[in-house]
């Protein structure tokens, strides 16, 4: 069951800024760099997904030397994965689905758990588990905006990140709706980017996304 302290902490980290940027990190001496030009932009709260064999490298690397960063694990999928990223540092953790396992697993950490959930049903089963902030994934291909719209009314408890194919021109619909606190975005920091060291392009791109509003 998670907690009000869980929520709390959660709503710290979602309110910092409108984007989270979602992160595929290769090279963890390239992560640090990135970590501190994403929060020069004024992005702080910054997920690194476990998508490569050097992610939890990573996490512990921007835990430990990047300032003012709110470092999270994304696509943590079991309580293994779950453990790791708290020894390895990360403040929240980030998951694609919820299952009972995955539930288990956060309700032993004090790290908090952001969910996901894609349907009514799912959104119903996280709120009856103590969550009421939730990640929408894939927001894109799930219905994105119009399924937030029609969940407000008769889940009006939940809040949500939204995350899977939002861009800089799609955000500021998401960010209007009255259940989303914030979105998750990739576009800030690519691969690609991050490979050649872009760190000028990474600040102003995240100082662009910490503009947006509804």
């Amino acid at each position: 069951m998670a907690t009000s302290q869980n929520t709390e902490r959660l709503d710290q980290i979602m309110q910092a800024a409108p984007v989270i940027p979602v992160l595929i990190v290769d090279d963890p001496a390239k992560a640090v760099p990135m970590a501190r030009a994403l929060v020069r932009g004024g992005l702080p709260a910054i997920e690194i997904t476990l998508r490569t064999p050097k992610a939890l490298e990573a996490i512990r690397a921007v835990a430990s030397e990047v300032e003012g960063a709110f470092v999270g694990a994304g696509t943590v999928l079991d309580a293994a994965q779950y453990q790791a990223a708290v020894e390895a540092g990360a403040t929240f953790v980030v998951s694609p689905g919820a299952t009972d396992r995955l539930l288990a697993a956060a309700a032993g950490h004090d790290v908090p758990l952001l969910p996901g959930s894609a349907t009514a049903s799912e959104v119903m089963k996280l709120l009856e588990a103590g969550y009421s902030r939730l990640k929408l994934f894939p927001a894109e291909a799930v219905g994105g905006a119009n399924l937030l719209k029609s969940l407000a009314s008769p889940l009006p408890a939940a809040r949500f990140c939204p995350t899977g194919g939002i861009t800089e021109t799609s955000a500021p619909t998401y960010l209007a709706l009255p259940n989303v606190v914030c979105v998750g975005g990739s576009w800030i920091a690519g691969p690609d980017a991050i490979a050649a060291e872009d760190w000028d392009g990474i600040e102003a791109r995240a100082r662009q996304a910490a503009s947006l509003s509804a």
